[in-house]
């Protein structure tokens, strides 16, 4: 059965509009790079001001046409309606988590470091 869709389900929505913002910031310097970086392989890049304002113009105009997409912002909808879903971990179990991560990663370097020094010192016994 198909799901009907509401004018509740494309309300404007917080967490949608943050996803369009920050898409829209990472475009920009995503853009900025790219027209630098190919014009500058092809020959003298123009000026930064031309780049930045190139690159943002780019920017809007792609956040603008994604937005006034109904099945792209649909898509972002559902995405806020299932992250709404998500049960987040609480700090304390961020931090016992991250102490877990820290203590690994510390316990697992210096095994590595036993095995390299071991090696060392056999490869430079028998290779002398």
């Amino acid at each position: 059965m198909a799901q009907s869709t509401t004018t509740q389900d494309y309300a404007p929505n917080k967490p949608v509009h943050l996803m369009y913002l920050v898409g829209t910031v990472l475009a920009f310097y995503v853009m900025q790079w790219s027209i630098d970086w190919i014009w500058g392989y092809f020959g003298t890049p123009p000026s930064e001001t031309r780049t930045t304002f190139a690159a943002a113009g780019l920017a809007i105009i792609t956040a603008v046409v994604m937005y006034r997409n109904d099945r792209i912002y649909g898509l972002a909808n559902e995405v806020a309606g299932e992250l709404k879903k998500v049960t987040w971990p609480t700090a304390k179990e961020v931090r016992s988590a991250t102490f877990v991560v820290i203590v690994m990663a510390v316990i697992s370097a210096v095994i590595l470091g036993l095995f390299d020094f071991v090696w060392s010192n056999l490869t430079e016994l028998v290779y002398g």
